[in-house]
């Protein structure tokens, strides 16, 4: 192996070392503030679903799983996996939000439209540090 070739699969390792820890750390801190923080994520719930507070709490306890099940090895793959479900089941309150932007004072419009294509990539970096078929040893 070339001494390039070496050095992009070392600099690879990191960033995908990084980008977990990262990942994990968000989630953790996304789920902790739905506990903190509950009346902000219930304004996101569409309309018309039933217990949207219960929602919120449910979200948040799974985000914090996820995000600690990243971080042990035997449960990464798993936790991937519940994360990108997770993603997925949230997607319509992202969308929902979008739609119905004068409602959140707190983000512009744009940045609103801009979440939805950032949910893709999420999905895109937790597949990656968990759930792809490399080695999954990036601690």
């Amino acid at each position: 192996m070339s001494k390039f070739h070496s050095s992009l699969r070392r600099l690879f390792f990191v960033s995908r070392s990084v980008c977990l820890w990262l990942i994990a750390g968000l989630f953790m801190l996304a789920g902790i503030n739905h506990f903190v923080s509950p009346d902000f994520y219930v304004q996101m719930i569409p309309d018309g679903w039933p217990k949207p507070r219960w929602l919120v709490f449910i979200s948040g306890f799974f985000e914090i799983l996820g995000g600690a099940g990243l971080l042990i090895e035997r449960l990464r793959k798993v936790a991937g996996f519940g994360l990108i479900a997770l993603l997925i089941a949230v997607f319509p309150a992202n969308v929902h939000m979008a739609m119905h932007a004068d409602r959140y004072d707190a983000f512009s419009p744009t940045a609103l439209i801009a979440r939805l294509p950032f949910q893709a990539v999420l999905i895109a970096l937790v597949w990656w540090v968990a759930c792809s078929r490399r080695k999954h040893n990036v601690e």
